[in-house]
């Protein structure tokens, strides 16, 4: 659809540009590009909000431990989604995402079942540690000296 969508504009900003109006041409771009983006970024949200209420399910039979997703990024044509997680304790951040990342399946059709309305194809995910409250807590440590 967005390849529909980007055609039809430079065909018709070229159009445009022949009958010598060419502050149009940039307009089109912009209002193309501002499109998608609004769309990527509505799907990242629903993502993230759904793999929290999972992980939150799934972390509930752990004490101890809290797992929280802090950010989804999704490529441009939406196979792959990047999630950052979250774990507290940290020292047992690694060994949880690696542990998630070996039954990816499993939550990409747990995901699969909630988004099945908004979303015709759930995205590949691929989990990363977001480590930057460590992060913080460094540069905090750094400055009280």
């Amino acid at each position: 659809m967005a390849n529909t969508i980007a055609k039809t504009t430079k065909m018709w900003s070229i159009l445009v540009y022949i009958s010598g109006k060419s502050i149009n041409f940039a307009y089109n771009i912009e209002l193309v590009v501002i499109m998608e983006s609004t769309r990527i970024q509505k799907i990242q949200r629903l993502i993230q909000k759904d793999l929290s209420e999972i992980f939150r399910e799934d972390t509930s039979k752990m004490h101890g431990v809290i797992v929280s997703v802090s950010n989804v990024r999704v490529s441009p044509d939406l196979s792959i989604a990047r999630v950052h997680l979250s774990v507290f304790p940290s020292e047992r951040a690694q060994e949880i995402v690696d542990g998630v990342n070996k039954n990816v399946k499993t939550i990409r059709y747990a995901l699969a079942q909630r988004v099945r309305n908004q979303l015709r194809k759930t995205p590949d995910l691929v989990f990363y540690v977001d480590d930057s409250l460590d992060y913080i807590e460094h540069i905090d440590e750094l400055l009280k000296k």
